[in-house]
């Protein structure tokens, strides 16, 4: 347990910010999920909408710190190509 007031102070914002956290991550997962999903089922242009809305969500998470811009990049470049390649190949 902490004895000083700033380490319980330091615990206490923690907590608050373990919450903020999970609750970004939790939305970018849902996003991701939701937007891999689209691209994986729908057709060419219905994939590319996806894709593209799961996009600010990407950027958020970013923004927030909870994900790595490169990490990031990763994701936006995946999702891309899979919903390009949705559109020129068949459908």
């Amino acid at each position: 347990m902490p004895i000083g007031k700033s380490a319980i102070k330091h615990m206490r914002q923690t907590v608050h910010r373990t919450l903020r956290n999970k609750a970004a991550k939790t939305a970018l997962r849902t996003a991701l999920k939701k937007a891999r999903a689209e691209v994986a089922t729908a057709p060419a242009e219905a994939a590319r909408a996806a894709a593209a809305a799961a996009v600010p969500a990407i950027d958020r998470a970013v923004t927030k710190g909870v994900l790595h811009r490169n990490t990031a990049a990763r994701y936006k470049s995946r999702l891309a190509r899979r919903a390009n390649a949705r559109a020129s190949g068949p459908a």
